[in-house]
Formats: C-alpha cells, sequence, structure tokens
C-alpha cells in the first residue's frame, strides 16, 4: 500500500513539475516576442487584416485575414493547395490584433491539458508552440480547394486558432474569426482606414449619383446575403460551410 502510494505521490510530482515547465516556458515565449513592425511586415502572434479588391468595394466588412508566427511573418491561405508566408495577400496590413500565449493551450502529454475541451482538442490536433500549431495547419490547408464562400483565408486561421484552442475554446469560424479582427482589430494608422473605406464610399456615391436609392438598396441586399450565407452555413446548416 505504501508502495502504491509514493508511486501516485511521485507520478503527481513528475506532472506538477512539468506542468509548471511548460507554463514557464509558455511565459519566456511570450515576454521574448518581438515588437510589432508594421513598416517590416511583422507582426508577433498576431491576426491580421487587409480589405479584398472588389470584394470589399461591395462590402467592407469582409477583407482577406492572416495568422503570424512568434518571429512576425505572415501566414494567409490565399489559393486552392497554397499557403503564402511572408507575402500577405492583396496588400498590407490594414488592421491587427495580437493574441496572447497564456490564453492557449500546449499540452506536452494527453494528462496536461489547460483547457477543458481535451479529449475533442487531442482529436483535432494539439500542439506544444505556437508555431507548431500554425505549421500543422499549414500542412492540412496545403491540401484543401480555396473557395471565397466554403474555404477561406478565415477558415485557416480559425483552424489555428482551434489547434491553439486560444480563449479555451475549439469553436472557431469564419464568423468569430471575422468579428474578432473586425471588433478588436487595431489600425495600423491613418491611411489603413482610408484604404479600407474609401473605395467602397466611392462605389456607393458612383452608384447612387447614376442609378439612384435602388443602387443603395442593391448594395445593402448583396451584404445581408453575404452575412446570411456565413451565418446559416456556419451555425445553421453546419455541413454548408466546412473545410
Amino acid at each position: 500500500m505504501l508502495r502504491g502510494a509514493l508511486s501516485t505521490m511521485n507520478i503527481i510530482a513528475s506532472y506538477d513539475v512539468e506542468h509548471m515547465s511548460s507554463t514557464s516556458r509558455i511565459q519566456r515565449e511570450m515576454r521574448s516576442l518581438n515588437e510589432i513592425n508594421p513598416e517590416a511586415a511583422r507582426f508577433p502572434c498576431c491576426l491580421v487584416w487587409t480589405p479584398l479588391p472588389v470584394v470589399s468595394w461591395l462590402a467592407p466588412f469582409i477583407g482577406h485575414v492572416g495568422i503570424c508566427r512568434e518571429d512576425g511573418i505572415i501566414l494567409d491561405f490565399s489559393g486552392s493547395n497554397f499557403v503564402n508566408a511572408d507575402d500577405f495577400a492583396f496588400g498590407a496590413v490594414a488592421r491587427y490584433l495580437q493574441l496572447d500565449h497564456s490564453q492557449c493551450c500546449f499540452p506536452p502529454n494527453p494528462a496536461a491539458h489547460t483547457c477543458n475541451h481535451g479529449y475533442w482538442h487531442t482529436e483535432f490536433g494539439t500542439a506544444i508552440t505556437w508555431d507548431d500549431a500554425l505549421q500543422s495547419s499549414v500542412h492540412q490547408f496545403e491540401h484543401k480547394t480555396y473557395n471565397l464562400f466554403t474555404c477561406n483565408c478565415h477558415s485557416f486561421v480559425a483552424s489555428c486558432l482551434n489547434r491553439l484552442c486560444h480563449g479555451g475554446s475549439m469553436g472557431w469560424n469564419m464568423i468569430n474569426v471575422a468579428a474578432l479582427v473586425l471588433f478588436k482589430g487595431h489600425w495600423i494608422n491613418s491611411m489603413s482606414i482610408i484604404r479600407s473605406f474609401l473605395p467602397f464610399m466611392v462605389v456607393l456615391c458612383i452608384g447612387v449619383l447614376m442609378v439612384g436609392w435602388p443602387f443603395f438598396i442593391g448594395l445593402f441586399s448583396i451584404s445581408i446575403l453575404l452575412l446570411g450565407w456565413y451565418v446559416f452555413g456556419t451555425y445553421c446548416f453546419k455541413g454548408l460551410i466546412e473545410c
């Protein structure tokens, strides 16, 4: 009996040491991140966003997103079987949001999950570092077909966040990834705001002047239809948008 108790205590002590070591490592990594440098396009552990040509002119809330490695290099799913590295598609970053390592789950073994989704997280794919999670999603999306309506850059970022179990959540998808960047993201500068909304305003003004208010109603309807497609496809018909 004494031997069994000692064995159990040794296992618990070993787990505590391993867990503390893992936590300390993550904290050190967070402290050692480089500064955000928009001029050099370096955004360590950030989500980044830029407007899409034509699409953002009609619906400015839709854009292209990517996620960055610990060294700040941007990764973005921008075409079938292709994930960009350090070459953000569709222009410079307009908006960014830096995420916190401490809100992610990096289990060194199946018994060391800090999230509440241990089994689900393990089945989806865990990682021991930030970059490890991103690289696993890169390998996955290098074999996927890009489609603006069903499998796009938001799907890739959602996959990365689910591997990280960021915020203790395994429910990241196109909608909440877009909402996270749009509502919590920081603009690079005033020029990035102009670059994001000026084309939409120009299209809107020209359309209203030439066609009248029916153009505004039509443009608004397109935005509602696009938003409705993503919302219903994500939450109501989960097999409709699958990547």
